[in-house]
């Protein structure tokens, strides 16, 4: 099983938004790609290293501040209070995202309530 950071707040500072866990972050690279995790209301954010993935698990009520991110145009960053992380590719992932589960049933009539209601 894929190891899971599970981001449990968001802070915007700086024209920045910081997503916050409490998991070590050495050792991990950003993936530059957004996953959707449909039964649980969560986006997943790929980090990587030399042997495996790690799911960096945003849960729906961390959305308010990735839709404001997403109209601000800000970076995205990824702190455990010792490490900051820039997530690449953040922002265009996100809209590719939204966009793709807008109407889009596939993704659950729940879901896209969700994500049609947020953003």
């Amino acid at each position: 099983m894929k190891k899971r950071l599970n981001v449990t707040d968001a802070k915007i500072i700086e024209n920045k938004l910081f997503l916050e866990v409490s998991e070590s972050l050495s050792d991990l690279n950003p993936g530059g790609q957004i996953l959707v995790d449909s039964d649980h209301f969560s986006f997943i954010y790929l980090l990587e290293n030399s042997e495996d993935y790690t799911y960096v698990v945003i849960p729906e009520p961390i959305w308010g501040s990735l839709k404001e991110a997403h109209v601000h145009n800000m970076e995205v960053v990824l702190t455990n209070g010792e490490i900051e992380m820039e997530l690449t590719h953040f922002l265009e992932e996100l809209e590719y995202i939204i966009s793709n589960i807008k109407g889009n049933t596939n993704y659950g009539k729940a879901m896209v309530e969700k994500i049609e209601s947020i953003f």
